[in-house]
């Protein structure tokens, strides 16, 4: 288990340096858009070149950012469910969900993009937009967005196993923190809870 573990930790540190270059992704794709918007109202200036390499970026943001959402736990949750749960039973339920869905899903996903990267970079294939870019660099992104998320799916079944044989303190490298609206949703139930209460005491 003690491999395992330092397999994950460097599956981790990897995703926390792509969570770095998204935000650089992010800024870039800003200030790109910003520009766009200026040259083309100020002086009606406008490239599709630059307009794709947006799309790029923001496909970017997403793909290589799958794995860094999923180390720091910010994927999407029924938290009014799990948090009514044990850290074991969630463990187990993240555990079977991983092998199940996530690892299966990924591998697909994988086998499905690698031919159309392969075959957009052995043609040159280009955008069909006048003055736009060429295409495999974004088509790349799928296959390698979704190797990034097995890699750290794989990881989050690891940190899981280790949790449920007594290796681990506990089962997320981040515990998830509520948004405002898990927490009105929560406060909203509690609410509903306690009214049959209250009128059956009067």
């Amino acid at each position: 288990m003690g491999v395992l573990l330092k397999l994950s930790g460097a599956i981790d540190r990897v995703n926390e340096l792509l969570g770095k270059l998204i935000g650089l992704l992010v800024l870039a794709s800003v200030v790109i858009s910003s520009g766009n918007a200026i040259l083309r109202k100020a002086f009606d200036i406008g490239s599709n070149a630059w307009l794709e390499i947006q799309w790029y970026l923001f496909a970017g943001v997403f793909m290589l950012g799958v794995g860094y959402v999923m180390l720091k736990n910010g994927h999407v949750r029924i938290d009014f469910i799990s948090s009514k749960l044990s850290r074991r039973t969630n463990a187990i339920i993240d555990a079977i969900g991983i092998v199940i869905f996530t690892i299966p899903l990924a591998l697909i996903m994988i086998d499905l993009g690698w031919p159309l990267f392969y075959r957009a970079w052995q043609t040159g294939e280009m955008s069909q937009n006048a003055g736009g870019l060429i295409r495999w660099p974004v088509l790349m992104l799928l296959p390698l967005g979704f190797a990034i998320l097995c890699a750290q799916a794989i990881s989050e079944l690891i940190k899981r196993i280790a949790f449920l044989t007594g290796h681990r303190d506990q089962p997320f490298s981040v515990e998830h923190d509520k948004t405002a609206e898990e927490e009105l949703i929560e406060e909203l139930a509690q609410a509903a809870e306690k009214a049959p209460a209250a009128k059956g005491a009067n």
